[in-house]
């Protein structure tokens, strides 16, 4: 089963030459789902050869112009390529508004229905679960309402070792019931224990998005041992005031939070286009998480 993250915006609020704005496509099991859309979106997409007419779930974190001038291009180019299937949206309450201001101005009737999944409060709260995958936000420290989102991996189902289908003659009905963790009785009573019938399951994988937010401890509970988290640092530690005062991260700060996380891997990005050199993100960022990678545009991460 397929489970990562294509990296389509590692910039912050200005795009450069190299680095587009914010922006990440989900593949779980070939569904795709969409994490902010910064201006450009949908010619990465394009570019990137992702399956882009495959996403029915749009997630965004907060209505910032970096996170979601894209959206509306997007929304427009489904309706001429003459998209029928429903997109979700789920995002704050101002984005409803907005979207639904810039089409009434454009008068631009969508061939697709929007559902608007608002998210509200400070509360963690489960915003999505189809039975493979569920999908939790998170309030974050930022100057408008803004959410982070936890993708959670449901448990899987233990695997029949097939052998013990043979020697026992197991039929459908015993399949299901040592799948969901019980033992199995022979026709002369004796007890097979279900470990020895069934083969674990791979652990259940997680990734953690965590944009914009000044360092926000509150969180590390919520994406503790996940096996990547991506977290904005969008200045180098020397500007660690300015993070503060724009309710953004350093790169020390995102270290930190990876470290006290003891998440599996860190991807860095967001960063400011005032720097010109990329290196000292990551050379500062491993000071403290060595797991640590840069965000590049195109970049592809298996969880």
């Amino acid at each position: 089963m397929s489970f990562t993250v294509t990296i389509l915006g590692s910039s912050s609020a200005l795009p450069t030459s190299k680095r587009s704005l914010s922006a990440h496509l989900v593949n779980h099991d070939e569904r795709f789902f969409l994490i902010d859309c910064g201006e450009g979106t949908q010619l990465q997409l394009r570019k990137f050869k992702t399956k882009f007419s495959r996403i029915n779930h749009i997630f965004i974190s907060h209505h910032h112009g970096d996170h979601v001038f894209g959206l509306f291009g997007l929304l427009s180019s489904y309706s001429l390529m003459g998209r029928k299937s429903s997109i979700n949206i789920y995002a704050p309450p101002a984005i409803e508004d907005i979207i639904n201001y810039v089409f009434n101005k454009l008068k631009q009737d969508l061939t697709y229905k929007i559902n608007f999944i608002t998210i509200k409060g400070n509360t963690v709260q489960k915003i999505y679960d189809d039975g493979k995958l569920e999908v939790t936000a998170f309030p974050l420290k930022h100057r408008v309402r803004c959410y982070g989102f936890l993708f959670k991996e449901k448990p899987k189902q233990k695997n029949i070792r097939k052998e013990a289908i043979e020697k026992y003659h197991l039929s459908l009905k015993d399949i299901l019931s040592i799948k969901n963790g019980a033992d199995y009785i022979t026709s002369d009573d004796q007890l097979i224990q279900n470990s020895e019938l069934t083969i674990d399951p791979p652990a259940p994988k997680s990734y953690a998005y965590c944009t914009d937010t000044k360092k926000n401890e509150k969180i590390i509970d919520i994406i503790k041992g996940v096996d990547l988290l991506y977290h904005e640092a969008t200045f180098l530690k020397e500007d660690e005031h300015t993070a503060n005062e724009t309710y953004h991260t350093s790169t020390f700060g995102a270290a930190e939070i990876a470290a006290k996380a003891e998440v599996q891997k860190l991807i860095i990005g967001h960063f400011s286009a005032r720097y010109k050199d990329d290196s000292l993100f990551l050379k500062q960022a491993t000071e403290i998480f060595k797991n640590t990678i840069l965000a590049e545009d195109g970049l592809v991460v298996k969880i």
